[in-house]
């Protein structure tokens, strides 16, 4: 494999099995090194635990494996859904660990880097229900250069287990004429603006992927792009947790203008009943993030949340025509599929 690589997820679209045995193959052709940085991994149950498994066989047969994980489960009001595992399981495996604490935030990464060769990352955690269940990203970097990248953000995280501590811009590489760019978080550009800045830079087409929709500067700037009645815009969020946000904006005047903006927006998109929260309900989210306009893509763990952006995430920027049209696709399957579901 050479250059960039995707897998989309949808609910009921593939076992949890398939997906877990993809990352287990990832995992499996290691040859010297691998570093993970999960929010979510369920390694004692279901499918997950065999990647569990393979991290510990790896190391076994002597890669040098390391992991970081949130250490805390965290609630604040953009995100309300915490972590299904129990972060006491991830500490227990038998491979070098270490929890990453935040003021208030999440170690919200979801990335493998292999070699310093080549780079797993995307949206999606390691549990059944998000191999499943869910609608998510997986996408592969084969580039030394990005892994770099990865590497110096996971060593910020390993070394000081801080969420503040981590983040940064990484360089922009050409893989085979395709132009990518990561992007981490807290210490690098602001994702909220970031992701703004690059939805103003549309001139022919929007797409939109993403749980919920909290950023002042992303959700100002998703309405004046709904307002232009002829723009081609279409994109899916996830309603039940939307309910909650508008909920909680009405109970705080300051919030009005969101409220406002919001009701520009949600129109031009459809929104995924997923069942309500608790912790053992099945956790069906509308978990994708990701952004096409024109012919490039924003990709990654952020979710245009307001509280998002303190936390540790990445993205990356890919400009590519062919990658844009299968996200576009993508964006596009979704919000059929729950375009007028009531």
């Amino acid at each position: 494999m050479t250059g960039v690589d995707v897998r989309f997820l949808s609910d009921g679209g593939q076992a949890p099995a398939e997906v877990a045995t993809e990352i287990v193959r990832f995992i499996a052709a290691a040859r010297r090194s691998l570093d993970i940085a999960i929010y979510d991994f369920n390694a004692r149950e279901g499918a997950a635990a065999a990647v569990a498994d393979a991290l510990e066989a790896a190391s076994a047969r002597g890669v040098s494996v390391r992991v970081v994980f949130n250490q805390e489960r965290v609630e604040y009001p953009d995100v309300r859904r915490p972590p299904i595992s129990d972060p006491e399981e991830i500490d227990g495996l038998e491979v070098p660990t270490r929890g990453v604490q935040g003021n208030g935030a999440l170690m919200h990464h979801k990335y493998v880097v292999r070699d310093g060769e080549e780079v797993l990352t995307g949206s999606t955690n390691w549990t059944d229900d998000a191999f499943s269940r869910e609608e998510n990203v997986i996408l592969r970097l084969a580039s030394p250069e990005l892994a770099r990248a990865y590497e110096d953000n996971f060593s910020q995280m390993w070394e000081r287990e801080k969420v503040e501590a981590s983040g940064g811009r990484g360089p922009l590489v050409t893989l085979d004429r395709t132009a990518v760019q990561p992007s981490f978080s807290p210490k690098g550009p602001s994702l909220a603006h970031l992701v703004a800045e690059f939805l103003g830079e549309a001139k022919r087409r929007v797409r939109i992927l993403t749980p919920v929709l909290t950023s002042g500067p992303i959700l100002g700037t998703m309405a004046e792009l709904a307002g232009r009645a002829r723009f081609d815009l279409a994109g899916a969020y996830d309603r039940t947790q939307m309910e909650e946000v508008r909920a909680q904006w009405a109970s705080v005047p300051a919030n009005a203008w969101k409220i406002h903006a919001w009701n520009a927006a949600a129109p031009r998109l459809s929104g995924k009943h997923s069942t309500p929260y608790s912790k053992t309900s099945v956790h069906d989210y509308m978990h994708a993030k990701a952004i096409v306009v024109d012919d490039e893509v924003l990709t990654g763990s952020y979710n245009c949340s307001r509280g998002g952006t303190e936390n540790a995430e990445n993205v990356v920027r890919i400009k590519d025509n062919g990658i844009a049209d299968r996200f576009a696709a993508f964006v596009d399957e979704v919000t059929a599929r729950y375009r007028g579901v009531t």
